[in-house]
């Protein structure tokens, strides 16, 4: 059997599983009509194979340095990779979320190649197809090549064609190309990185504690992005911006309604920063890297928080922060992964959540000539630390956040959507206000 070694960055992103947090990506997309299991089927089968990684199981060598490789499946059985079932009454979102909830909650045979698609019936009167993959495979923009395989777009005629995956793992002298071309960039970006090991960890909170197996998910109704566009617009700031500052409002609330001191506590959240290079447009794998952002939910003007996320988030582009972490998940990936875990058990402590946003489609797409609606995905915290994750994600000029927790901790996460929509709502209203006081 045909094998390939697997780069070191995915390797660490391997390794990151925790005892109960894996690092499992689940996506979600719904139709309001049905779909057929075996239309769709035959798609996956034609189109998603094209991508090696979908055909390929981890194995690994070693104990005290183990090695990684991607191995090819001869007569690969895509059978066990594709579910299908009809959501149980009230089939109603709600019960659609709890399906998720127990999905999200179980791993992936290691056995096998890393990813798993449920297509469920009697969705709302449509359906879903929930995609979940560990992210060893791939991160938020190398997926958005597979979505683009996947689908079609309306009114197209043809699709991009697949781009293969790295399969080889650079050796020490060449890790990572274009990081150590870079080691002044790399040494200013480790000393960002030493001021944030420096901060005190976060405290304790509902989003960190004792983890359980299980997970909860909900998502928020969709928002217009030309909504988002026109808060942002007198004060500059981006669409991310907004979107982030309305979360943090939402968590604040959440906190406050569990008995937390906003005013005395912090909220950090690890945020991914997409590093590809445009050649590696459309590749499988990881290329991103972290930076870690105060959320100000001590702030409690919605329009304060803005003004206060979009300064931190400029200065964290300005930041080669994620090009360290980047360089420094390389080094991971080469180590034994008790190495990882003490180095993802002092990162990790300080921050709360994972917070990512992955910008969609913006046309109507299609699975087997059916639209799609909606389209959703639960971003993964692996590790030993974090416990909330929130994901944004934007599709046919809207944008929806998902929330996906511990189970233990968070066992209402739809009271953080709620106030996501309630807060966009009061935003909009306050924009919608001033515009009409300058007329």
């Amino acid at each position: 059997m045909a094998s390939y070694p697997m780069s070191a960055v995915d390797a660490a992103w391997y390794h990151i599983d925790g005892p109960a947090n894996l690092a499992i990506v689940t996506g979600i997309a719904l139709t309001k009509q049905a779909l057929d299991f075996g239309k769709v089927s035959k798609i996956i089968q034609r189109r998603l194979l094209e991508f090696e990684r979908f055909r390929q199981r981890v194995v690994e060598h070693g104990l005290a340095i183990p090695t990684l490789e991607w191995q090819d499946i001869p007569d690969f059985d895509i059978g066990p990779h594709l579910r299908h079932a009809a959501l149980p009454a009230p089939q109603n979102e709600k019960a659609l979320m709890a399906l998720v909830n127990d999905l999200a909650s179980m791993p992936l045979d290691r056995s096998r190649p890393l990813w798993q698609i449920h297509i469920i019936d009697s969705v709302m009167g449509g359906s879903a197809m929930i995609f979940r993959y560990h992210h060893c495979i791939g991160d938020g923009t190398a997926m958005k090549a597979v979505t683009a395989r996947l689908f079609d777009i309306v009114g197209a005629k043809t699709r991009p064609p697949p781009r293969s995956a790295k399969q080889s793992a650079p050796d020490a002298q060449t890790a990572a190309p274009g990081l150590l071309e870079q080691a002044g960039l790399i040494m200013k970006g480790a000393g960002a990185l030493l001021l944030e090991l420096v901060k005190w960890p976060d405290p304790p909170s509902p989003f960190k504690g004792e983890f359980s197996p299980g997970k909860t998910v909900a998502w928020t109704q969709a928002v217009s992005l030309d909504q988002v566009k026109a808060i942002g617009a007198s004060t500059g700031a981006k669409v991310n911006d907004v979107l982030v500052a309305v979360a943090t409002g939402a968590l604040r609330s959440y906190l406050m309604q569990r008995g937390i001191n906003v005013n005395q506590s912090t909220l950090r959240a690890m945020v991914p920063v997409d590093l590809r290079a445009p050649q590696s447009q459309g590749e499988l794998g990881n290329d991103f890297g972290l930076v870690i952002l105060d959320l100000p939910v001590e702030v409690a003007s919605a329009t304060k928080r803005l003004a206060l996320v979009k300064a931190r988030m400029d200065a964290l582009k300005r930041s080669t922060e994620a090009i360290a972490m980047q360089f420094l998940f390389d080094l991971f990936g080469r180590g034994p992964k008790l190495l990882e875990d003490l180095a993802n058990q002092v990162f990790g402590s300080k921050a709360s959540i994972v917070l990512t946003n992955v910008v969609g489609p913006n046309h109507p797409v299609l699975l087997a000539g059916v639209p799609i609606d909606r389209l959703m995905f639960c971003v993964p915290f692996p590790g030993n630390q974090l416990g909330l994750g929130l994901s944004i994600l934007s599709y046919q000029g809207k944008a929806t956040l998902t929330v996906i927790a511990d189970a233990r901790l968070v066992p209402d996460p739809e009271k953080i959507t709620r106030q996501f929509n309630r807060q966009f709502a009061a935003m909009t209203k306050s924009q919608s206000a001033s515009q009409t006081d300058l007329h």
